[in-house]
């Protein structure tokens, strides 16, 4: 059995932390700025609203199960809210969980989710994980180039999508750490 991730992550310039209910607006920013093939935006109806939004971070801060989440990514200088870095079930398992992150359009370009997806690889290999997943659209090849850049490689899985694009499975070998 695997520890859990642990629920703040600091980096140089990030501090990935706990959600908070006053993260609703931003976090719906990320929605709204979203690729319209994306699974999910905000609908015809203006949903998820905000207070939807914060019903959510209140109930079940994004978290799937124990133990994984996705942590809100500030810069640490300013105490802006950029996006969100974390590790989460969705189409993998607790013990190889998948990588996911989201970073809102102002903060693309920097580096930011690189040096974020870097500190949750290595919290999770100090899990106890040997292995993380990262599923990425064909299209997005900024994620690639992250993913690329933190150690993932393609692995033989696609999930064919003609609609959204193909969705390509990336994997990561985590390095155990010395007894």
């Amino acid at each position: 059995m695997c520890d859990d991730l642990p629920a703040e992550l600091t980096t140089e310039r990030l501090h990935l932390r706990r959600w908070r209910p006053s993260d609703a607006e931003e976090y719906r920013g990320l929605w709204a700025e979203r690729d319209v093939r994306a699974r999910r935006r905000i609908d015809a109806d203006g949903r998820p609203t905000v207070e939807e939004i914060r019903g959510w971070l209140t109930e079940n801060p994004l978290a799937a199960d124990a133990g994984l989440g996705l942590l809100p990514i500030e810069v640490r200088a300013t105490g802006e809210f950029i996006g969100y870095c974390g590790l989460t079930v969705g189409q993998a398992t607790f013990d190889e969980p998948e990588i996911a992150y989201e970073l809102a359009a102002r903060a693309h370009g920097q580096g930011y989710a690189t040096e974020a997806a870097r500190a949750v690889v290595e919290a999770a290999a100090r899990t106890g994980r040997r292995r993380l997943w990262a599923t990425v659209r064909e299209w997005n090849t900024a994620s690639f180039r992250v993913l690329e850049k933190v150690g993932f490689e393609r692995s033989e899985r696609v999930d064919e999508d003609p609609e959204r694009g193909d969705s390509i499975w990336m994997t990561r070998v985590l390095a155990q750490p010395l007894a």
